[in-house]
């Protein structure tokens, strides 16, 4: 697969550390043009550094590849539509998109200050809508792209402390549900990618209150071991999504960790109760230890005051 890319262009936002970095150098290894995208701003959001975007597009140039730095902040409507066609007029086009740039601030939800509740949103979740929403009109004109969205297990399964976070990220996963449906017809496909790895963000995460878990459903190593998974462990899955082999996954979510990925199913019924009219409460309350209830888990259990 290693000239699969040949040609292409790709748009990498956050691509200036850790897992976005990985994909970078990973889509410019495998042929593809890189516009790095990062504001080089700290884990919470605050400040911004040129130098992070600047470093990976330097090493992809190092490394015989084409790349650009760029700094625009994603969460800026009018900024993601120049960087789209800056990566047109200086690339050539755009063929990829992988909307990875986000930051974290962590507080159990009684304690979430509205505006960080709102930094966080904006940066996960408008910032995918904002760079999908200018890459999907040029790729929707070439009838051909593919746009893969880094979502999180802190979504799709939930961990204590991250309500902006998670809300955010489950966003992604719905937006890029309805955005597949929207985009397929004019062969651009759009999937998820719900990584695990030690960078930054993970290490802020690891060292706050709340203790990451092992979330269900999903086989892998416990929590305890997340210190072996590297960056590069999801790289080369994201680049497989983003080639022509590829264009028949459309719509999916995947989770992807050190040699591990998976494939999550759709949510859909567990088990249902029907009856042929409207069912009243007491009817619920008889049936339901029987039969909803029977393998129900309480995520956090009252604790003995």
């Amino acid at each position: 697969m290693s000239n699969q890319l040949d040609g292409k262009v790709a748009l990498v936002t956050g691509g200036g550390r850790g897992i976005g970095r990985a994909i970078a150098r990973c889509l410019a290894a495998h042929g593809a043009a890189v516009l790095v995208n990062d504001l080089g701003s700290a884990v919470d959001g605050a400040g911004a550094d040129p130098s992070a975007a600047d470093s990976t597009a330097a090493e992809i140039e190092q490394a015989g590849g084409r790349a650009l730095a760029d700094y625009s902040d994603v969460r800026d409507f009018a900024a993601c539509e120049a960087m789209v066609d800056r990566a047109v007029a200086e690339l050539g086009s755009l063929d990829i998109l992988v909307n990875n740039a986000g930051i974290l601030r962590d507080h159990m939800i009684f304690n979430v200050p509205q505006e960080e509740f709102d930094s966080v949103v904006a940066v996960h979740l408008k910032g995918t809508f904002n760079c999908t929403r200018h890459a999907a009109g040029r790729m929707r004109r070439q009838r051909s792209g593919r746009i893969v969205n880094i979502t999180s297990t802190s979504g799709l399964y939930g961990n204590s402390g991250q309500a902006s976070y998670a809300a955010a990220k489950d966003g992604v996963v719905g937006l890029t549900r309805v955005v597949s449906r929207e985009l397929g017809k004019y062969s651009i496909t759009v999937n998820a990618v719900a990584p695990a790895a030690v960078t930054r963000m993970a290490e802020e995460y690891a060292a706050g209150d709340a203790a990451p878990r092992q979330p269900p459903g999903v086989i892998g190593s416990p929590a305890g071991a997340l210190s072996s998974f590297d960056a590069d462990d999801v790289a080369p899955f994201v680049t497989y999504l983003a080639t022509d082999a590829a264009s028949g996954i459309n719509g999916q979510t995947f989770a992807v960790w050190g040699g591990v990925v998976s494939l999550l199913n759709d949510p859909a019924p567990a088990r249902t109760l029907t009856k042929p009219t409207r069912w009243r409460a007491e009817e619920i309350a008889a049936l339901f230890p029987s039969t909803f209830a029977l393998d129900l888990i309480n995520p956090a259990p009252p604790r003995e005051s």
